[in-house]
């Protein structure tokens, strides 16, 4: 693997203009399609002043009015989706962590492509047809089992489809079938190699990657996860509203996770004006399906902050990338006039010598005044009050905020078999 310095040297700039002549006939089409077949999108669209004719590139997208989350809640299916009841094969659902479930319905198409982007990330992290990938995320309403086994399938490897839970089942399999990849949520990720490496399995399994992503994930986390299993932790992103997981992974090289603009456009705004930032500055990542069929997204706001990359990877790939997701723009929470992202706070942790990656945030009010308390696990053998003081002098720095810190034993913090809850606001409203 290139060397960060030798990484510099390769880097070029993502010839934002080519891909905007790429995307370009795709959006035309795009527009007219859900004005034609989506109610909703017709309604929206004429409620703006717009006609399909009028967005004749993808700089036009700004005219565009952004989708929300709140709107494919409240609104009935038949109204929201571009295809027949005879055209919808499936329905997927969002987990509903963040209110109530979306219903999102997929065409055959739809299908074929989640396949297909699947497929290319399981490719891009180095699966072949001599694999065995053990599929860990749940199957049924949430995209992501179904998702991975349609790619594992696709690519030619050998599924084995386990779903959530069953810790000790997990284990026996990854030990019998000898499994090589593992797919999962961040935090089972987490959970599954703590057990590997406390009932001493290294020896005995046979795992070389591991493809992650369901929840935003520190490097602190990635590292403790690739040590404990001795193997590549490759990033995976996506949402149930635009085909679930796999529509970005980052590659070998980790320098950021490239996404699929031959299908998706990927902008950045500002998440308080609306405002589109160009590439290397932070903000909302809004994103537009461009050949989704079931219900395509016009400007979809996913509340996660990350930015696009302006340089193009030097692993090949003709595909731009984001960087790795900071946090989400509603996850985000102020705390002495200063806003905090999750992902701060990772970035603290992770340059805390000593410090695990399990943390939680505790936000209260004491006399009157706000207070934080972090809460972070020690590696064995280390002293608490040392990683105590440097994490609260990395919050300071990264953040610019005084924070209490708290060093409890390491695997004290709760483990799960899905997302990790780990900021807690007990502030009175």
């Amino acid at each position: 693997m290139l060397q960060k310095a030798e990484l510099a040297q390769t880097y070029r700039l993502v010839d934002w203009e080519k891909v905007k002549e790429r995307q370009t006939p795709l959006l035309r089409k795009l527009v007219k399609r859900v004005y034609d077949r989506s109610e909703f999108y017709r309604d929206k669209l004429n409620k703006a002043g717009i006609k399909p004719e009028d967005i004749r590139s993808v700089d036009d997208l700004v005219y565009l009015p952004f989708t929300t989350k709140e709107e494919l809640r409240n609104y009935p299916l038949e109204y929201l989706r571009a295809a027949s009841e005879e055209e919808i094969v499936r329905i997927h659902s969002s987990s509903g962590t963040t209110g109530k479930p979306v219903i999102i319905p997929y065409t055959m198409k739809d299908v074929l492509d989640t396949a297909e982007f699947m497929a290319r990330c399981m490719r891009m992290a180095g699966v072949t047809r001599t694999d065995r990938v053990q599929i860990t995320p749940g199957f049924g309403l949430w995209t992501a089992g179904l998702a991975f086994q349609s790619g594992v399938e696709k690519v030619g490897a050998m599924a084995v489809p386990m779903g959530p839970g069953n810790t000790e089942k997990q284990l026996e399999m990854m030990v019998d079938m000898q499994t090589t990849v593992l797919t999962a949520t961040a935090s089972y990720a987490l959970l599954l190699s703590e057990e590997v490496r406390r009932r001493g399995l290294r020896d005995k399994i046979r795992l070389r990657i591991g493809i992650i992503g369901s929840e935003r994930w520190g490097e602190k986390m990635r590292q403790q996860i690739s040590e404990n299993l001795g193997i590549d932790t490759f990033d995976i992103y996506g949402l149930t509203e635009v085909y679930g997981p796999g529509i970005a992974l980052d590659c070998p090289l980790h320098t950021g996770l490239h996404y699929w603009d031959d299908h998706l456009i990927f902008e950045i705004i500002d998440p308080v004006t609306g405002k589109v930032l160009p590439p290397g500055e932070e903000g909302e990542l809004v994103i537009t399906t461009l050949s989704k069929e079931g219900l395509p997204l016009l400007r979809y706001r996913t509340h996660d902050i990350t930015r696009l990359l302006p340089e193009a990877c030097p692993c090949g790939s003709s595909h731009p990338m984001i960087d790795r997701i900071l946090g989400r723009s509603d996850e985000a929470f102020k705390i002495k006039g200063v806003m905090v992202y999750p992902g701060q706070i990772d970035a603290a942790i992770k340059e805390t010598p000593g410090a695990g990656s399990e943390y939680q945030v505790i936000l209260t009010k004491q006399n009157a005044k706000d207070h934080i308390l972090v809460r972070v696990e020690g590696e064995p053998g280390a002293d608490p009050e040392a990683v105590a003081a440097k994490c609260k002098q990395n919050i300071k720095r990264i953040i610019g905020i005084q924070a209490e810190v708290e060093v409890v034993p390491y695997g004290n913090l709760p483990r799960s078999e899905k997302k990790t809850r780990r900021i807690f606001d007990n502030r009175p409203v």
